[in-house]
């Protein structure tokens, strides 16, 4: 993982990388006017070539290279999804442009993991599709993941439970902003859906329930502060954050992002329910498994209202099916690379 924000690293590759996050971090911390005044012409060209170079190094592989460019678009998409009361580079021709450079990036090396034909066996009748979907997900090698129904249920110690809560704070700590994004130009069943899903988020008008504020009991309960959160996420745990957000922000990616939120809900209760044996089994306080055992229940129900109310009717139009499903395979294939990540604890 690279050290963002210092001046060391290991390789000269990384600390390459390392100058780009730093130089680009800085700008968004930057007035929009000025950082298009600063780099413009060559200076703008230059700037764009080293972004560019993290994208190749990523996509080759490289995992410092992966860890920079998805810390950089998280750190961009902070400008569209955080108040502040500090300057920020929001609006800047230049910031945006490095942002869709690492929103292509992204999504092709998404796309390059869908396997070859899959999109085409969809079904083109509307319940054949969604049967379809569920098979599919079903027959993914993240469905009932050893992470979860090994490890995190049987042998995960507090320390364990601890990192786990970390990573998944770029999804579950923000689901509410992320269903606020997507439901944006909805109508009919789909906009009522997403409504009620979002009420439910804010636990339907009472502050005490609202499902944010509930999860960062969690974080109370082991202490984590700010900034350990910051340094402990990892590229995949930030990969899937931002291609929650890359999908939400967009309304040409909405159908994507039904896809994607639709699968998070869906897998969701068979996984809190082995995060909630392994809080019992540790004797953890009672306070912090609340989001858990809520979502075990409630996604259930969301996920049935999900697939029947936004899927189905977009299921309609061909191009929505292939969207769709390419969002719930960006999701699985995502989620099967970061929980193959935690597996070597597994092992140790």
């Amino acid at each position: 993982m690279l050290e963002v924000g210092t001046s060391r690293a290991r390789t000269e590759p990384a600390t390459g990388f390392l100058t780009t996050v730093d130089e680009v971090t800085t700008l968004l911390a930057t007035a929009a006017d000025k950082v298009d005044s600063q780099f413009a012409g060559d200076a703008r060209t230059a700037l764009l070539g080293r972004v560019a170079a993290i994208n190749k190094a990523a996509a080759a592989g490289d995992q410092q290279a992966l860890y920079a460019q998805q810390f950089l678009l998280d750190r961009v998409y902070r400008l569209h999804t955080k108040l502040t009361d500090q300057e920020t580079a929001e609006g800047s021709v230049v910031v945006h442009e490095i942002g869709r450079q690492l929103e292509a990036a992204t999504a092709e090396a998404q796309d390059r993991l869908i396997e070859p034909g899959l999109l085409e066996e969809a079904p083109a009748e509307p319940r054949a599709y969604l049967s379809w979907l569920k098979k599919t997900a079903r027959e993914h090698r993240v469905y009932k993941h050893p992470y979860y129904h090994e490890f995190i249920r049987n042998r995960a110690t507090e320390s364990d439970l601890r990192n786990y809560v970390m990573q998944e704070s770029v999804v579950d700590g923000r689901f509410d902003d992320l269903l606020a994004m997507m439901q944006v130009g909805t109508a009919g069943a789909a906009k009522m859906e997403i409504a009620s899903n979002f009420w439910d988020e804010m636990g339907n008008g009472d502050h005490a329930q609202v499902h944010t504020t509930l999860f960062n009991k969690i974080f109370e309960v082991f202490e984590i502060p700010d900034e350990e959160l910051e340094r402990s996420l990892t590229a995949n745990s930030l990969l899937n954050g931002n291609l929650a957000v890359l999908l939400c922000r967009y309304r040409a990616l909405y159908p994507e992002a039904v896809g994607y939120l639709g699968m998070t809900e869906w897998m969701a209760p068979d996984r809190f329910v082995q995060v909630v044996h392994a809080w019992e089994r540790l004797g953890l306080p009672e306070v912090g498994i609340v989001y858990h055992r809520l979502h075990i229940t409630i996604d259930s129900q969301h996920a049935q209202g999900w697939f029947h109310n936004v899927v189905l009717p977009a299921a309609e139009s061909p191009r929505m099916r292939r969207a769709i499903a390419r969002g719930i395979l960006w999701r699985l294939n995502s989620s099967a690379t970061y929980l193959d990540e935690r597996m070597p604890s597994v092992t140790a």
